[in-house]
């Protein structure tokens, strides 16, 4: 009796760990001008970078994440009816892809030897029983802050992150908080340089 009630417990946290999706680092690099007096300070609107729609549920629910991070970081608001002094111009990019599975799934091997007692040739083949990898979710973020006035580029990131599309980080509002913090992680950062962000 003792150990089916082992049993079981293992079984249990075999079937718990089973359902939690890996969670790999978010991927971010950032650049800034050399003059960083303008940053986290002033109003700053978070608007669709060229080509992006701005419309969509999805980039309205990283918009509200940027926006966050923004706040955190000193920025407000424009007043309704004014201009803000800076912009965050902020691109998002989805893709879903199956990773190829490493090595041929059947493989064929041919052996040979001689001795005292004869000769002899085995064939032996191997087939590989791994399951297909699983489908990821590749999810990519970009933010530029520009003087309004001037058009001028003061800081730009880029934020990437791959995850199995069974995780709970998958869906767009996990996603969009988690990136969102990796890519203000420690603002401006350091230009020029790549970090992993667990």
């Amino acid at each position: 009796m003792k150990h089916c009630r082992t049993a079981l417990v293992i079984l249990a946290a075999l079937a718990v760990t089973g359902c939690v999706a890996p969670t790999g680092p978010v991927e971010v690099t950032r650049f800034h001008a050399a003059d960083i007096s303008a940053l986290g300070k002033g109003t700053i609107a978070v608007e669709p970078a060229p080509g992006q729609d701005g419309a969509s549920l999805e980039w309205k629910t990283y918009q509200a994440a940027v926006q966050r991070q923004l706040a955190l970081l000193g920025y407000s608001e424009a007043p309704a009816g004014t201009i803000s002094g800076q912009v965050a111009e902020l691109r998002l990019g989805r893709s879903t892809y199956r990773p190829d599975r490493v090595g041929s799934p059947v493989s064929v091997g041919v052996g040979g030897s001689t001795g005292s007692y004869g000769s002899g040739l085995g064939v032996g083949i191997g087939i590989n029983l791994t399951p297909r990898p699983a489908e990821q979710v590749e999810t990519m973020l970009g933010v530029m802050i520009k003087d309004r006035v001037s058009k001028q580029t003061l800081w730009e990131g880029r934020a990437s992150f791959t995850v199995r599309a069974s995780s709970p980080l998958a869906d767009t509002a996990l996603g969009a908080a988690k990136m969102s913090e990796a890519l203000f992680k420690g603002f401006p950062g350091q230009s020029g340089e790549t970090i992993a962000v667990k």
